[in-house]
């Protein structure tokens, strides 16, 4: 029996990139032994890349010429590249780079296979036979996944590129996403990471409504799912309903990933977020009242053109007095194409560094005074991975990948990846905490 080629799927970038690998790989599948992230010996590599912000698009374009190396050394047969970076500078990296053997855009998944089938030496299944499906070959470990229930935005931030990429907001048909939960359930996952670029703007391409209610409804019937995940809303429409839900049922994570980028009234008007000071505050109460005990994850811009030190500081004081769980800081990357492309970009580098070691200065005390007040309280956790002396795991106001770790002793009991236990909180750390089985 002859062996099948092996076909190295290198994701970068967020996690919507991540569904779109999986995807990917269960359309190649057939016809070759497919490996993610790996760095083991592959026959092809596919590198799907991402080009939302400077440093994003600088660690493609070096994951690219790295790989390019290899196959101009024949140390790989081919090289395809794909994603929203290929997608903005095609023409520029064809030019540039000419190792790789083809280059894809954000091109329907199918097309993307076909191509690359095309130009392959397999004949297990004909490029013209492809047909989308459900099915996904998980890149990560098989007791989580994503669901990616749209494309695109019609958000008009003025620093956001992702519009002129993906395109504007399509929501995946309802029953097309029930379907595919239903697979990942079968497949083991058991807790069910909702992403999209806006979750709360799910449905209403469709019929001019918001169905995001619905769909939680609709995913909560699936009994295998212990936890449901909410990521990237909108403070802007966010639905009240959403939060009760959230509060009342408890496979919904008290949890949610939610960029707010700024507090200065002239500086969002002029990001174009369609919320003011005010508006944000009392959206970020609100949630808080509605879903006690929540955990904000949320995403800050600085630097961004015109942002005064008297506007950096008023930022500084919301995040003291806020409080948020999880935070993370970009400093602001001017991206061709947005409106804000055409502000000055006054803001100087080593300002806007300046300015995110600030913030996140603060959040880092903020983390472990809140990390220490859990110490104590016994708390769900799902395991994820052994690391040397250590199971590492999350509870439900945690992320994978972005979010605190809790790390019980190896010694402690003989646990399953995957298995949820109940977890008493010892020790905390800036990002992690230490606990013991009850």
């Amino acid at each position: 029996m002859m062996r099948k080629p092996k076909i190295n799927i290198v994701t970068l970038g967020c996690s919507k990139n991540k569904v779109d690998s999986e995807r990917l790989a269960a359309s190649l599948c057939h016809c070759y032994d497919i490996m993610h992230d790996s760095d083991k010996k592959s026959d092809v590599v596919i590198i799907n890349t991402c080009g939302f912000i400077g440093d994003a698009k600088e660690e493609s374009i070096d994951t690219i010429l790295e790989y390019a190396e290899l196959r101009k050394a024949n140390k790989i047969k081919k090289l395809y590249v794909m994603g929203c970076l290929s997608q903005r500078y095609r023409k520029d990296l064809q030019n540039e780079i000419h190792e790789v053997d083809g280059f894809f855009g954000v091109e329907s998944v199918s097309l993307i296979a076909s191509q690359i089938l095309k130009f392959s030496d397999s004949q297990v299944l004909k490029f013209s036979d492809l047909k989308y499906n459900h099915e996904r070959v998980l890149s990560t470990p098989s007791h989580y996944a994503y669901l990616k229930i749209s494309e695109g935005c019609n958000r008009r931030c003025a620093f956001c590129a992702i519009p002129l990429i993906r395109g504007e907001h399509v929501s995946v048909p309802m029953e097309d996403l029930i379907k595919e939960a239903e697979l990942l359930a079968k497949k083991g996952v058991k807790e069910l990471i909702l992403i999209a670029q806006d979750l709360t703007y799910y449905g209403r391409d469709i019929d001019g409504q918001f169905h995001i209610v619905e769909l939680v409804k609709r995913l909560l019937e699936i009994k295998e799912f212990e936890w449901i995940r909410l990521h990237y809303g909108y403070p802007q429409g966010f639905p009240d309903e959403l939060l009760d839900m959230m509060n009342n049922e408890p496979r919904i994570c008290n949890y949610i990933d939610l960029p707010l980028q700024h507090i200065s009234t002239p500086i969002l008007k002029n990001m174009r977020r369609g919320v003011d000071k005010e508006q944000t505050i009392n959206f970020v109460k609100n949630a808080r009242n509605r879903v006690p005990g929540i955990a904000f994850r949320t995403t800050f811009i600085v630097g961004f053109p015109g942002e005064t030190e008297e506007q950096f500081e008023e930022l500084c004081d919301f995040v003291r007095e806020m409080k948020f769980e999880r935070a993370g800081v970009f400093a602001y990357s001017a991206e061709e194409g947005t409106p804000a492309y055409e502000m000055e970009d006054d803001v100087p580098e080593e300002v806007k560094q300046e300015r995110v070691d600030t913030i996140m200065a603060i959040q880092q005390n903020i983390s472990l005074e809140t990390n220490e007040k859990r110490v104590g309280t016994i708390e769900k956790v799902l395991i994820d991975r052994i690391e040397g002396d250590y199971y590492i795991g999350r509870t439900q106001y945690d992320s994978p990948e972005v979010d605190d770790e809790i790390l019980i002793s190896v010694d402690e009991a003989e646990l399953n990846i995957g298995d949820f236990v109940n977890v008493k909180l010892t020790k905390a750390d800036y990002f992690d905490l230490y606990g013991e089985i009850c």
